[in-house]
């Protein structure tokens, strides 16, 4: 019995694109979209680092 037939051909493609399937959805989910906040996160994000500098800066000029 030979290792590559048409069957285990057929399973490997099933494999292969269901695997791509998976990997695609997975990588969507894992992108904050504005819809569940990822914008509201950068912005509070980018604030806070603002808010940082500036501390800094003022605590080391005395």
């Amino acid at each position: 019995m030979s290792i590559v037939n048409r069957r285990n051909a057929v399973i490997g493609w099933l494999v292969v694109k269901l695997g791509k399937r998976a990997a695609r959805q997975k990588a969507k989910d894992a992108v904050p979209s504005a819809r569940t906040g990822g914008a509201v996160a950068g912005a509070l994000t980018a604030l806070g680092g603002l808010l940082l500098l500036k501390r800094k800066k003022r605590t080391g000029s005395d």
